[in-house]
């Protein structure tokens, strides 16, 4: 057997950043090179998500995941132990053949991502790279600019507001350092700006500020704003405000309308366009996420026709990281930008397709966390390795997150003088009003 074929594919139940169950694999090669991975859990999902195989047993709320650990130890593993590691496409094409099903529901999406993740870092420590590199070659050097939770609402917070994130983007930093130390001296400032107000600080599922005691979900642009300025910066042009609104929470598909609980307030498509304008005229927002329902295409198309060519629209349970939907949107104009996220659709090769079929239609692919994270950093080498110019992880706090950070500062400084990183270069391209 040669020392790049795979000699076990073993997979475990561990446990993510909300105390819920996922799948980590370990594949060993035959000359003792290990790849791992964990694979992260989201909680506010897409309807037209890859399917997360949960065992739906008393144990751990239903949640457990050891019909898809068994999965990966029983069916997945034996199918490719002594393939070459170096043949991601295959081996990931092969598991989707296997699995046979639409949403990679039989084996679960959670099953084969982890095999998937664990195989290129296998690859990746095998050929003595970092991953980033070895995903990406030599032209992976774009550090991506950091897109980061301040106060999380929705279901990060037991829906205590309906808005599910307030996010700021550093503007005009000249390097990741800078842009990421800008934003945790906001974070800083929104811990005063909460104690002012008598707000308690209780920390959301990513580690933003919980929203208590709002009266409407405009309020946390407006601390979000003082927070930016309390720092010593000025809003919209050093740091700007990303929302992702995560319409399809609250919306009824029944009537079409969207139903703002917070406030008692009943929106149909053309209020909900409305109110968003209306904040973006107020605030100064850069980035709008989800504004609409996964299902109101004509929402979305409306949505971007009004800010479209003023700021970053993205599409994340609209497109699902799954390329014929993002084809569908940039047929219909329905984004300017798509939320990648690799257990959407279940593997690393098709997730990079998905980035790399977003950047050639001129759109901004924006890689993400989700709400049950781990120590993996897989992320972020995915980040760089094609350039993608963005990365959402959640907020400045819970190690889970601060995992991804630290992990591109040091990524940074690896890359030194060949390392790429301009804020203005990236959202230009978006049409950002700077």
């Amino acid at each position: 057997m040669h020392n790049k074929s795979i000699e076990s594919v073993h997979a475990r139940q561990v446990y993510d950043s909300r105390a819920n169950p996922t799948v980590e694999v370990d594949i060993t090669l035959s000359d003792g090179t290990v790849g791992r991975s964990i694979v992260p859990s989201g909680a506010s999902t897409g309807k037209f998500e890859a399917l997360e195989l949960r065992d739906g047993t008393k144990s751990w709320d239903g949640k457990g995941v050891r019909k898809a650990v068994s999965n990966v130890n029983q069916t997945i593993a034996p199918a490719l132990v002594g393939m070459d590691v170096y043949e991601q496409a295959k081996i990931d094409h092969l598991m989707i053949e296997m699995d046979g099903t639409y949403n990679k529901g039989k084996l679960g999406a959670n099953a084969i991502l982890g095999c998937s993740m664990a195989l290129c870092h296998a690859a990746a420590n095998h050929a003595n790279l970092p991953l980033y590199k070895y995903l990406g070659g030599n032209e992976a050097n774009t550090i991506p600019v950091p897109m980061v939770q301040i106060i999380g609402g929705g279901a990060h917070a037991a829906n205590s507001i309906d808005i599910q994130d307030y996010l700021v983007i550093p503007l005009n930093a000249p390097s990741f350092d800078v842009g990421y130390e800008m934003v945790v001296n906001v974070y800083n400032a929104t811990k005063k700006v909460f104690s002012k107000m008598g707000k308690p600080l209780s920390i959301a599922d990513e580690g933003g500020f919980w929203p208590t005691g709002f009266t409407n979900n405009e309020e946390g642009l407006a601390i979000l704003t003082e927070s930016i300025s309390l720092a010593g910066y000025e809003p919209g042009r050093d740091l700007g405000i990303a929302l992702d609104i995560a319409a399809s929470e609250f919306y009824d598909e029944k009537d079409q309308s969207y139903f703002l609980t917070l406030e008692n307030k009943r929106l149909d498509r053309s209020g909900m366009v409305d109110m968003l304008c209306s904040w973006v005229s107020k605030y100064p927002i850069v980035s709008i996420e989800d504004g609409v329902s996964e299902f109101d295409w004509e929402g979305a198309c409306m949505l971007t026709e009004r800010l479209g060519k003023k700021i970053q629209i993205i599409g994340d349970d609209l497109f699902t990281t799954n390329i014929e939907r993002i084809e569908r949107g940039v047929t219909m104009g329905a984004a300017n930008a798509v939320l990648i996220k690799m257990n959407q659709i279940g593997t690393i090769t098709e997730t990079i397709d998905a980035i790399r079929y977003t950047q050639k239609h001129g759109w901004l692919p924006v890689v993400s966390a989700r709400s049950g994270e781990t120590e993996d950093c897989t992320i972020v080498h995915l980040a760089i390795a094609t350039n993608a110019g963005q990365l959402k992880v959640g907020s400045a706090a819970r190690s889970e997150r601060t995992a991804k950070w630290n992990e591109t500062i040091r990524i940074e400084e690896q890359l030194g003088k060949s390392a790429y990183y301009n804020a203005e270069t990236i959202f230009a391209r978006a049409c950002l009003k700077l």
